[in-house]
């Protein structure tokens, strides 16, 4: 049975630094060649970034990668690693790739590129394959943006056959996989750009247990890592047997190489041509044969599994990444957020610290005449902990000023407090360069209770994607991190105390807002699982809560529309994922109705939003 050395390189690539992503290839291959692979392959789009957008319609950008991947195959050999094949996702042309069809009307359909992946080999691209299933859901939007292709190109080398697929192509049944058991490969390489969601990870496993069976062929399946405005990677790369053996797992979140050797079938079957790939398509089987001999045998090095990782700390570690990235990649040193002595602000200025480092990260309380002592005192307390730079400004006399020559009664007195502090930190972030982090949640950012170019302000969100239930979790589940005789990073009273604004005496959250163990569960059925007023009645909801959640969700969706980007933890983020007219007056009919509901009839309807 032959043998070769895999190493799946996982990493960090930037949208649109097609050299600084070159530059990473070299690198990471020189590595897999010190540590004695003899393949090695990297994530989808690795030369541009994913997902480039609409870059990939202008034509400089798609001849920059095309150019690109042919001069770095030169390079990989020149600099001594052109006996090392390298597999790599990159933007080409549908004339570089056989059998690309027309896959929409209009001349147009002919000049849309492909998600392709490239083989290279000893100084030449020796075999070109492009994205066969286009996603077209969710944060995907592919079939705007590129050409299907059709072909599989099997290549053999050192005595076994080896298939190249990207990404979707292992999601949908049928298409390249069923092709690569027809051409009887021994080896399919599933290059990847799969964006984090809560619970993927065994979801990915499974199916590629799965694949690996009907393809009757050991399957690699590698991921990059790293946040790209909303969307974070997360890796968890692996190798899986047909018979659904884990051989190596990646650590999720962190850059690195997974190396292991591999048994495989040798490399018998000639046969080309068309076949029935049962997705209502054909593909075609090419060979292309590097005529290198079977390696002799060795002895096989383990390849090792990473732990797992609970709920949490899956969470945690996407938040960190995306914050992290989304700093650096747009030319941040430091951050500056409001810390309230809540648990929000709480939050996110621990995973700043976490992703940034203490030196990074600046803090301000922001008192007014309603903040309470507890507060300034809570977050002058986390500050110490984590070792933040830390400032108070008071903002009470500012508010005045306003006050004494605009008449402002009311929710917008209260609001004013919340600008104020949006200008002061948007001030810092002029004065010093930082990023100004948003600490509001999902729930808040749900059910409209923010304020705009108030808490709303800024350039990142956090924790945009984590519901005010699931914050409390993460704080919990970052506090028990520490080691023992450590000092939890977020102060106890943070955690314990109810929730509040503090925008007038005694205000609590729950003045507004649903309890928020009951609010989740809502929000979870009317935004994740896009169900009525009636199927979130039936499912054991009240009657009265579910339309003044439904009105206060549906009456918000043009705050929403100006909330900074965040981090997509969640199968259903605001933003990339769930897109809603601004100006509609669609209402979710009564029970029993099938009428909309008209304003009167819903308790409450009337009352003003939660900030106007």
């Amino acid at each position: 049975m032959p043998q070769l050395r895999l190493a799946l390189a996982q990493v960090d690539p930037v949208v649109g630094d097609l050299a600084g992503n070159a530059e990473l290839v070299v690198s990471w291959s020189r590595q897999a060649a010190a540590r004695g692979a003899h393949v090695v392959a990297f994530p989808e789009m690795m030369l541009t970034g994913y997902p480039p957008e609409d870059l990939v319609l202008r034509e400089s950008f798609i001849e920059a990668s095309a150019t690109l991947i042919e001069s770095l195959a030169t390079r990989l050999a020149a600099v001594g690693l052109g006996e090392l094949a390298v597999i790599v996702g990159y933007l080409d042309r549908p004339s570089r790739i056989a059998s690309i069809p027309v896959t929409r009307s209009g001349a147009a359909a002919h000049q849309l590129p492909c998600d392709a992946a490239a083989f290279l080999f000893r100084g030449h691209v020796v075999a070109r394959y492009a994205k066969h299933h286009l996603p077209n859901y969710g944060v995907f939007d592919e079939f705007r943006y590129f050409s299907r292709g059709d072909q599989l190109p099997v290549v053999r080398h050192l005595g076994v056959d080896i298939a190249m697929t990207v990404c979707e192509d292992l999601w949908q049944d049928g298409g390249p996989l069923t092709a690569a058991g027809h051409a009887t490969a021994g080896l399919v390489v599933n290059i990847n750009g799969s964006p984090f969601e809560r619970g993927k990870g065994d979801v990915r496993l499974r199916l590629a247990q799965r694949r690996a069976a009907e393809a009757n062929a050991t399957l690699a399946y590698v991921n990059m890592v790293g946040g790209q405005d909303e969307l974070v990677f997360d890796g968890d790369s692996f190798v899986v047997t047909p018979a659904g053996q884990p051989l190596a797992r990646a650590p999720r979140f962190e850059e690195g190489l997974v190396v292991v050797d591999l048994g495989l079938p040798a490399a018998l079957d000639n046969r080309v041509g068309s076949v029935d790939v049962r997705d209502g398509t054909f593909m075609h089987i090419d060979r292309v044969d590097l005529r290198t001999a079977p390696l002799p045998h060795y002895d096989a090095l383990p390849g090792g599994l990473a732990p797992a990782l609970g709920p949490e700390a899956e969470v945690y570690g996407a938040l960190v990444a995306a914050t992290r990235d989304y700093v650096r990649k747009n030319g941040f040193t430091s951050v500056v957020l409001g810390l309230s002595g809540g648990i929000d602000s709480a939050l996110v200025a621990t995973i700043a610290v976490d992703a940034l480092g203490a030196a990074a990260v600046h803090t301000v309380a922001l008192p007014s005449r309603w903040s309470s002592e507890h507060s300034l005192a809570d977050a002058a307390e986390l500050a110490r902990r984590q070792g933040t730079t830390h400032t108070v400004v008071h903002i009470a006399d500012i508010v005045a000023a306003f006050e004494r020559d605009v008449e402002l009664h009311g929710l917008a007195a209260e609001n004013l407090q919340a600008r104020v502090r949006g200008t002061i930190l948007m001030g810092l972030s002029n004065e010093h360069g930082h990023l100004v982090l948003t600490t509001g949640n999902k729930s808040e950012l749900a059910t409209g209770y923010s304020t705009l170019y108030g808490d709303s302000a800024g350039g990142f969100a956090p924790i945009k994607d984590v519901p005010k239930t699931l914050v409390w979790r993460l704080a919990r589940w970052r506090n028990a991190q520490v080691t023992t005789g450590s000092e939890p990073p977020i102060p106890q009273n943070s955690v314990d105390k109810p929730p509040s604004a503090e925008l007038r005496p005694d205000q609590l959250d729950s003045d507004s807002l649903p309890d928020y163990e009951v609010l989740d569960r809502v929000l979870e059925g009317y935004i994740e699982h896009d169900l009525g007023r009636d199927a979130l009645v039936a499912a054991g909801h009240d009657p009265a809560v579910v339309d003044r959640v439904i009105r206060l969700v549906d009456g918000s969706e043009y705050k929403r529309r100006q909330y900074p980007p965040g981090p997509k933890i969640s199968g259903r983020n605001f933003g990339r994922d769930r897109r809603l007219p601004i100006t509609n007056r669609w209402r979710e009919p009564s029970a029993g109705s099938g009428n909309p509901v008209r304003e009167s009839e819903v308790p409450g309807y009337a009352e003003r939003r939660l900030e106007a």
